[in-house]
């Protein structure tokens, strides 16, 4: 998978991308990062990216010239491929959409500065992309973001696929770990994940996963294959959140 990034600030990528899980997905080639500064596609001599916006307002929109070369001399149209831009204005940035880009051979993804771009350079993206309700001062940061939650589902990034199916918003969220000491501050390791009964810690897990989901993100119960008792231990949890008592 080759993911190409349109900047004007090139040097934010360098330091993201020197450690930990994604310096050695780069050094094992199970993806390759290009980072293109978006000035180079300038053609006049201060290399000139922005603009007034038409019909007046505030700020500057980006000029469609510069971008409009760089898309079209780096987006490869034989090669399974999208092209995206971080936009508060998009579809939200979900584990699914994630997964669905990491099967891609060519993410290009434009970083957007100042009002955003240029209304005949949005034809040209592929899909908008939100992290959430609010504004950054650039694309740099959601598009490390995507990177990172896009790259770790390519096989052999993680080297554990087990940890892929058990991770949060698959779709519920993650259940609670411990590790050693069995007792921190007074508190104690739930006894059932020091007996060694497989389907007991499975159930155990299962379980406070449903609880915590319900708890901090009930609207991911919707997309959630849940049983009979799952849906009745639910029912449960609300009529004690009506009383008072959860």
């Amino acid at each position: 998978m080759i993911v190409d990034v349109v900047t004007i600030f090139p040097r934010m990528f360098d330091s993201p991308f020197a450690e930990s899980i994604m310096r050695r997905a780069l050094d094992e080639e199970r993806f390759s990062l290009r980072v293109h500064n978006l000035r180079d596609y300038c053609l006049d001599r201060h290399r000139t990216v922005d603009d007034y916006p038409y019909g007046g307002g505030a700020g500057m929109v980006m000029r469609p010239e510069p971008v409009g070369r760089a898309l079209k001399d780096i987006r490869n149209p034989e090669s399974k491929g999208a092209i995206i831009v971080p936009s508060p204005a998009g579809e939200p940035f979900t584990q699914k959409l994630a997964r669905e880009f990491s099967e891609l051979e060519q993410l290009v993804i434009f970083c957007p500065h100042y009002e955003g771009l240029d209304e005949r350079i949005n034809r040209m993206v592929d899909r908008e992309i939100s992290l959430g309700d609010y504004i950054l001062t650039g694309g740099e940061l959601p598009a490390m973001v995507m990177i990172d939650a896009i790259v770790r589902l390519r096989p052999g990034v993680l080297g554990s696929e087990e940890s892929l199916s058990e991770e949060s918003f698959s779709p519920l969220l993650e259940y609670p770990h411990y590790t050693r000491p069995a007792e921190y501050d007074g508190e104690k390791v739930p006894e059932v994940l020091l007996s060694g009964h497989h389907a007991n810690i499975k159930a155990w897990r299962r379980r406070q996963a449903l609880r915590r989901t319900y708890l901090r993100r009930p609207d991911l119960l919707k997309q959630a294959d849940l049983t009979t008792d799952e849906l009745l231990q639910i029912e449960e949890w609300q009529r004690a959140e009506t009383s008072g008592l959860l």
